[in-house]
């Protein structure tokens, strides 16, 4: 019996993602197993290295969205999955602005982190 989970995301930029991850200090590989309970894997697009022997994974719909998927038991291990994965959609959203503020010629005036992990951001021409 399979431990892994199939979380719909709204996640569409391959490169954001991988780009956030790395922001976030953690290994990306492209096209490898997800790990999972007693050795179980599966393949995903993009997959997150986490300590210890879980990982996450993403995999791209026909749609061009992403699904996350993880032996989320088994990520809750080592890590506390709602702050992990709440983080890296932070990191996803936050890098998605500013490419979407760079492509359409603006410019990033100024940027901060709140107490309370907020982002503010100050666009410009």
């Amino acid at each position: 019996m399979s431990h892994f989970s199939t979380l719909r995301t709204k996640i569409t930029d391959a490169e954001i993602l991988k780009s956030s991850l790395r922001d976030l200090g953690i290994t990306v590989k492209t096209v490898a197993d997800v790990r999972g309970y007693n050795g179980q894997r599966v393949r995903a697009d993009i997959v997150a290295t986490l300590d210890g022997e879980y990982d996450l994974g993403w995999s791209r719909n026909s749609d061009g969205s992403f699904d996350l998927i993880a032996d989320l038991w088994g990520v809750a291990k080592k890590h506390n999955q709602t702050e992990l994965i709440n983080s890296i959609n932070q990191k996803y959203a936050v890098n998605k602005t500013l490419a979407e503020v760079k492509r359409t010629g603006h410019s990033v005036v100024s940027q901060s982190v709140g107490a309370d992990g907020s982002y503010r951001l100050t666009i410009g021409r």
